[in-house]
């Protein structure tokens, strides 16, 4: 296999597993590109690289950008404007961990608290009980995969304020 059918078969695997993250295939692919890229890339070539549209590279771009596992970069004597991926993969996790929770977890913890705060404590009414027991469970397993989501972003950012400090702080 040749570096060209390596890369292909990787950017449509990225994309092939986004897909069942529920994230958009070819954002997918864009970053999937990206992040494999040697030097930045500018949207025509990653129009020309994917086979897709300019409306289509710079939606994804902006999303990718809005995710921050993309960003623009600027090349001294070009007018075209330049992107280039993260590349440390912990980032990448805990960034899309990030867009994941606030996007999805988020919203479900808010129905899950507004339907417990309306489901009365104590009821004769098996259906009722039912009702507010699972209810209860999955607000219960909700919190954990929120807490443990927080915690695994916390350590990102911890790492970094330790790190900046060390950095700054006079010896």
């Amino acid at each position: 296999m040749n570096l060209v059918e390596a890369k292909e078969q990787f950017i449509n695997s990225w994309g092939a597993l986004a897909t069942q993250w529920g994230i958009n295939r070819t954002m997918a692919q864009v970053h999937a590109l990206l992040l494999v890229a040697a030097s930045p890339m500018s949207t025509d070539n990653i129009m020309s690289e994917l086979k897709i549209s300019r409306g289509n590279a710079n939606m994804n771009l902006r999303e990718l950008m809005d995710w921050k596992l993309v960003e623009k970069q600027v090349i001294a004597g070009e007018r075209r404007e330049f992107f280039v991926a993260e590349k440390d993969m912990w980032k990448v996790l805990t960034r899309i961990m990030y867009q994941r929770k606030k996007r999805e977890l988020d919203p479900m913890l808010e129905v899950l608290q507004n339907l417990s705060a309306s489901t009365p404590s104590s009821s004769n009414d098996p259906e009722w009980e039912a009702f507010s027991s699972t209810i209860s469970r999955i607000q219960s397993l909700a919190e954990q995969a929120d807490q443990t989501f927080q915690t695994i972003i916390k350590a990102e950012e911890s790492w970094f304020w330790s790190h900046f400090v060390r950095m700054v702080r006079p010896k």
